[in-house]
């Protein structure tokens, strides 16, 4: 009998690869691996398939399992969009202040350190996947802890992206108003409807966020991530051409000017001291420094943990790669990485140049205090709006995933339960943040749970759980190292929670939002 494709990876020969080249699973090892799942194990049974074709094929007897006939169509580049578009959220905006905090090396060193974990989780991740034939995050739970791994999984993928789209919409309600007064120049008390964030809010999520995410495959939104992240190298790109027009120190733009931008009459008490339109610092304060540590230190190393959560999404990315392997798609990932790993870089560390010890929490205000008017922030805040929209579907989508996973385990893909769920989905965020803006504070606190969970908890032990031990002993190094990133991951929810914590109790806020 002719062995079945795990990964349509199969030799001319006949012989597959090895796991550590292009994953296609030796034979003995998955027919110990089958035998030792029980046999009410729903991924024996014929008739059962996997939400959005992302489960394997049924398996018969002394067969390697396979992924589903769902022929991939989404190019490397397109996936590259995807997945940066994933791992690009608001949180580049508050990274010039964790430098600030840090210093330019030791800000390099973090964010070089999770940029490779970042990697290695994901490489945990798609080694998991290979070896059971699965594409789903989900079932990866359910094969490693059964029915409680899954309902982990399906939970902590839930809250934790429904947090970020509250968190976008957040934004959008907040700051798209702003920029379209600043535009219009128009007055604060003026009452007029486009000037309401709750409607900007509806209006974005009906006519933009709604259309995007009823599409059938996430590769179709290659072309919409390929446009937010080209915002986004536009907001870089002002960023570093501001550093050369802005001198240190810098004026600050006073109320009592006029949109003339006339700073004769500036007389602002700020913390920093400015009179007359100029800043009252020495230029000590105009000098970068390498290191630092103070009490805000702490704070920017939970920020540049989560700085590249994206794994909810790398399975169904992979799912809809064309010629998927392990190697394509941990490609994918390592490239989409290095590019949001420079962008956020350059744009922490120009942002920093610009304002070094002045810099805000969000980049973009400090801007504001120069000149609120300049044209150019403003359409680099529009850019901005316009990123963090489009992220939006793409955020959605694994949400969609796991709750048809936890509550239509058994079902084929169907239109109107489709539409349904990204309907309801979105109606509940836009109520969250129209009505109960406060309760996105609680959001932090699932963040910081849910977030190390998925980065680095799950990875490691559905890793140590499904490799078979006779591939690899538990006392190997692979296995070893797992062990430790999962202990890493308990570390940093630790960490994140007792600093939430800390904020809550000194009634204060660190203002470093995450993704």
């Amino acid at each position: 009998m002719e062995p079945v494709r795990s990964e349509m990876s199969v030799l001319s020969n006949g012989k597959g690869h090895d796991l550590g080249e292009e994953m296609c699973v030796p034979m003995k090892t998955m027919m110990e691996e089958e035998h030792s799942c029980t046999h009410h194990n729903r991924f024996d049974d014929p008739g059962s398939t996997l939400t959005e074709n992302i489960e394997f094929l049924p398996n018969g007897e002394g067969k390697k399992p396979r992924f589903t006939d769902f022929e991939g169509k989404t190019s490397f580049g397109m996936s590259v969009f995807n997945l940066g578009n994933a791992i690009m959220g608001s949180g580049i905006l508050g990274l010039a202040y964790a430098m600030a905090n840090t210093g330019i090396l030791l800000f390099l060193f973090l964010l070089t350190a999770v940029a490779g974990l970042s990697c290695y989780s994901i490489h945990l991740l798609l080694k998991s996947s290979g070896v059971v034939g699965i594409r789903s995050y989900e079932q990866l739970g359910f094969r490693a802890f059964g029915m409680t791994g899954k309902l982990a999984a399906g939970i902590a993928i839930t809250l934790q992206n429904i947090g970020a789209m509250s968190s976008y919409l957040y934004i959008i309600k907040s700051e798209f108003p702003l920029v379209l007064q600043a535009f219009l120049k128009a007055d604060t008390t003026s009452g007029e409807w486009y000037l309401n964030g709750n409607y900007l809010v509806v209006l974005v999520s009906l006519s933009v966020i709604l259309p995007l995410a009823l599409m059938k495959q996430l590769g179709y939104l290659g072309y919409a991530s390929g446009f937010s992240l080209s915002c986004m190298v536009f907001f870089l790109s002002a960023v570093i051409y501001k550093k050369f027009q802005i001198l240190c120190p810098f004026e600050e733009f006073s109320a009592n000017s006029t949109l003339t931008l006339d700073h004769s009459n500036v007389t602002v008490n700020h913390n920093h001291g400015y009179q007359n339109g100029h800043v009252m610092e020495d230029d000590s304060y105009c000098s970068p420094q390498m290191f630092t540590v103070n009490t805000h230190t702490a704070y920017t190393i939970p920020i540049l943990a989560f700085a590249f959560v994206c794994h909810p999404e790398v399975l169904p990315i992979y799912t809809e790669l064309r010629n998927p392997t392990q190697r394509k798609m941990q490609h994918v990932s390592n490239v989409s990485i290095l590019i949001m790993y420079t962008m956020y870089f350059l744009a922490a560390l120009f942002g920093y140049l610009t304002f070094y010890t002045n810099v805000e929490p969000e980049l973009l205000h400090t801007y504001s205090r120069i000149d609120p008017y300049d044209t150019l922030i403003l359409c680099v805040r529009l850019a901005v709006l316009t990123a963090v929209t489009l992220t939006v579907p793409i955020v959605l989508f694994p949400v969609r995933r796991a709750i048809q996973e936890m509550i239509f385990p058994n079902k084929t893909f169907n239109w109107i339960r489709h539409i349904a769920i990204a309907v309801v989905l979105l109606t509940f965020i836009n109520m969250l943040v129209i009505f109960a803006p406060n309760i996105l504070g609680i959001f932090g606190v699932i963040g910081a749970t849910s977030a190390p969970c998925l980065i680095f908890i799950f990875p490691a032990v559905f890793y140590i759980r499904i490799v078979p031990k006779d591939k690899e002993p538990m006392r190997s190094t692979p296995k070893i190292f797992a062990a430790c990133f999962a202990g890493l991951g308990v570390l940093f929810m630790i960490m994140s929670l007792g600093f939430i914590i800390i904020d809550w109790t000194s009634g204060s806020s660190s203002g470093l939002g995450g993704h």
